[in-house]
């Protein structure tokens, strides 16, 4: 029987035909069902707006001279401001009245969820009591703050009560849900150590946990005294809790008054950016700290 020859080895594949091979695998992706679904949601989203478009009534209204008023109505707002109906001062003044508004919504909703939060915490708390109170928080956050706010005006009225009250509410499942999420990313083996050596809930917390998360704690407070700031300028329109939100809301409502409504605005940014710039300040600060 003849012997056979030496078995020639396979041709290893060069640099361009693995980097080919790797393309065409990658060209080939599975099915997948979810980003068929977004897909397709995203096209039927298309078409609707599409035919919404094309079919709506626009009862001879002329989009390019609505442009055009549009762009000088602007141009009244920010670049013609004056105030007519109220001076600077009481400006600074209804200002100054927002700023509380937030300022108490925040430390209420901050003081109550700081509470709430340790005992929604899984690392610290049970795990029935945690699940309870998350959910009953998720629910809260479910419902805009506007109609927290006119849910409780039925029985305290429209004002600034009712405003309080109703920011209060979201600011505590908002601030509970981000402080619960700060405790339960600390180092148990911290908490560990404190429960072997016969440590009681409370000095856990005040040793391990409010230690560890006070830079996130003072972040997260901050960052809503930011958000019940906007919020208490709508309120003062939506609910009649006063402050400059009111008076805008009487500038275009009422007087429609451009040039009142553009300096109403220059005086919420210029608060707003000051908000930003000290919140900057603040998480520089303690960084550096920590």
């Amino acid at each position: 029987m003849q012997a056979e020859g030496p078995i020639k080895p396979f041709p290893s594949p060069t640099g361009q035909e693995l980097d080919k091979m790797l393309l065409e695998r990658l060209s080939k992706k599975p099915f997948s069902k979810s980003s068929f679904a977004i897909r397709l949601s995203m096209l039927v989203l298309a078409v609707l707006t599409i035919y919404a478009f094309a079919s709506f009534d626009y009862k001879d209204v002329k989009l390019w001279d609505a442009l055009l008023l549009t762009v000088d109505n602007l141009k009244t707002m920010f670049f013609e401001p004056h105030l007519k109906h109220f001076t600077f001062t009481q400006a600074l003044y209804q200002v100054s009245i927002t700023l509380g508004l937030a300022f108490l919504t925040t430390i209420f909703g901050a003081i109550i969820a700081l509470m709430l939060g340790l005992l929604a915490a899984g690392n610290i708390s049970s795990k029935p009591l945690s699940v309870i109170i998350k959910g009953s928080v998720a629910l809260i956050r479910a419902v805009p703050t506007v109609l927290w706010v006119l849910i409780f005006a039925v029985a305290a009225g429209l004002g600034s009560v009712a405003a309080v009250i109703g920011m209060t509410f979201h600011s505590i499942s908002y601030l509970v849900k981000a402080y619960s999420e700060s405790f339960e990313e600390i180092d148990k083996g911290a908490i560990e150590a404190l429960q072997a050596s016969g440590a009681n809930w409370w000095q856990i917390v005040f040793q391990v946990i409010i230690p560890s998360s006070i830079t996130y704690i003072i972040s997260w407070t901050f960052m809503r005294f930011e958000i019940n700031f906007a919020v208490a300028v709508a309120m003062g329109a939506a609910a009649g809790a006063g402050g400059i939100g009111f008076d805008m809301f009487m500038a275009s409502g009422f007087y429609f008054d451009l040039s009142e409504i553009g300096a109403i605005t220059y005086f919420i940014l210029i608060i707003a950016i000051c908000l930003e710039i000290f919140a900057t300040q603040i998480k520089r600060k303690l960084k550096v700290s920590s």
